[in-house]
């Protein structure tokens, strides 16, 4: 066996397989001679072999040919012991099927026990990298459990990387878009939260949110928020705690996986309800009073005028309406929040407010 491959002798001291290889076929033979309605001793064998070998990290290809390489031993061994004897020729003749089926059984049965540990193997290795992943996530940074992580889940340390957290309902519809988000350069890892999905995301060479934003984009069946991109594992954690902030700006109904980046104002108002709901309720007072439909068109409007950067003309087109109407909308705002669109301190308390107004309880 050691002749055939090389790497019997990195996986096991010679002398101990030896011994095991021996053990093996001696169980072998003793079950090919013993009566029919004795234990199967040597399939009890051949199944703890198969488990010890997936264990030791032999491959499958090796431990199949080891038993078949040990039943042509002994077939040879039979046949050079019945010599030129005619009638024990005869006798080995008619055992033959007995001697096969018995190895081919024994070879059966280790396989089936080394899939069945390789495959409990692989789900506890998982388990474990999963951990890791998950105790990145929540912001644990012991240099042990990051060189762990990074060696385990082939990352580098102080890579480039953004985390991702979506929001969906059904099954189909993460694994749908699991087989979708797949680009150069990117490379995501995915964990299940209680009601969301996490997604750490490894940018290669000079690969950016812009990047990652257009693969992720009518990709996602609900909403989802993106992190800015930070350095080494140990920032995984705030850049999921980020990520969490930016899904929390996208309005109720909203399919939109939006970056953090370009929600500020927005996470400032939902990083801080209480200090949003003043707002609301010192800057929009007044349109709280109005009929629901009405404050809604007013809010509208200010929504379409500074989304067109403050252009009245292109806030009409978006609402299609005069651009007077406009304007008539947005004085009728100014006076009913006491405020002005044109000083910047009384534009950006609106901003916010609107912002606060929709993404809280009371929008």
């Amino acid at each position: 066996l050691h002749a055939y491959e090389p790497a019997y002798g990195r996986i096991l001291p010679y002398d101990q397989h030896w011994q095991e290889a021996e053990e093996a076929i001696r169980i072998g033979i003793e079950m090919i001679s013993a009566p029919r309605s004795s234990p199967r001793r040597d399939l009890e064998h051949a199944d703890e072999m198969g488990r010890r070998r997936a264990a030791q990290g032999m491959p499958l290809e090796l431990v199949v040919h080891a038993y078949r390489h040990a039943g042509h031993l002994v077939w040879d061994a039979l046949i050079e012991g019945a010599g030129t004897d005619t009638a024990q020729l005869a006798a080995l003749m008619q055992s033959a099927t007995t001697v096969w089926s018995a190895v081919d059984a024994q070879a059966d049965t280790a396989s089936e026990a080394y899939r069945t540990t390789e495959l409990e193997l692989r789900r506890r290795t998982d388990e474990q990298l999963q951990a890791l992943l998950d105790a990145l996530l929540q912001g644990r940074r012991s240099p042990e459990l990051v060189a762990r992580a990074a060696a385990g889940l082939d990352l580098p340390e102080q890579g480039r990387y953004a985390v991702v957290v979506l929001r969906y309902d059904r099954r189909e519809e993460r694994e749908l878009f699991h087989r979708q988000v797949q680009g150069e350069g990117v490379r995501f890892l995915w964990r299940m939260g209680a009601d969301c999905e996490l997604g750490v995301v490894a940018l290669a060479g000079d690969t950016g949110l812009d990047a990652l934003s257009e693969l992720l984009d009518g990709r996602c069946p609900g909403p989802g928020g993106i992190s800015p991109v930070v350095v080494g594992l140990t920032e995984l954690g705030r850049a999921r705690r980020l990520a969490e902030l930016a899904l929390r700006t996208c309005p109720p109904g909203s399919r939109e996986i939006v970056r953090l980046d370009r929600r500020m104002a927005g996470a400032l108002v939902v990083a801080q309800p209480e200090v949003a709901s003043l707002l609301v309720a010192d800057v929009l007072g007044g349109l709280l009073e109005l009929d629901p439909a009405d404050r809604a068109v007013l809010l509208e409007t200010l929504d379409a005028w500074l989304e067109c950067e403050g252009s009245a003309g292109r806030a009409a087109g978006r609402l299609y309406c005069h651009r007077n109407t406009v304007f008539n909308r947005l004085r009728r705002l100014e006076q009913l929040t006491a405020r002005s669109l044109s000083r910047p301190r009384d534009l950006t308390e609106m901003t916010l407010a609107l912002d606060a107004f929709r993404l809280t309880s009371q929008g």
